[in-house]
């Protein structure tokens, strides 16, 4: 068994977002991927991804939306975003939000450029 401290989680810095590593591969679980999303007001997902698994996301502080049509989401709310399905997050209301998200481990993202990317937060 391997415990992931909150103070010792490895965190990961995009413009309005961190991302903090839970588990993953490098950190005991061969399986699955879980990480914490903090979502900083008045981010908008303007150029939708694409993930090649399910995902899933639970709000646990805020009002987002995680699709781009998709629907208003807010603490206590979870979403399957199928595999394939454009992610686009944004923050809907005036504070931080907070999510945790899971999906397969291995899984790999293209982004609107079509680029491929294995997150580090994933590893």
């Amino acid at each position: 068994m391997q415990v992931i401290r909150a103070a010792e989680a490895p965190r990961f810095r995009l413009p309005g977002v961190e991302f903090t590593g839970l588990a993953a591969p490098s950190r005991g679980s061969t399986g699955l991927c879980t990480w914490k999303l903090t979502v900083d007001p008045g981010v908008r997902g303007d150029a939708p991804h694409t993930i090649d698994r399910d995902e899933v996301f639970m709000v646990l502080t805020g009002t987002v939306q995680v699709t781009p049509d998709g629907e208003k989401l807010a603490a206590g709310d979870a979403v399957v975003v199928p595999a394939g399905e454009p992610i686009s997050l944004t923050n809907l209301g005036e504070d931080i939000a907070e999510l945790h998200v899971a999906i397969t481990a291995g899984f790999t993202g293209t982004m609107a450029d079509g680029t491929t990317i294995q997150p580090p937060w994933a590893q």
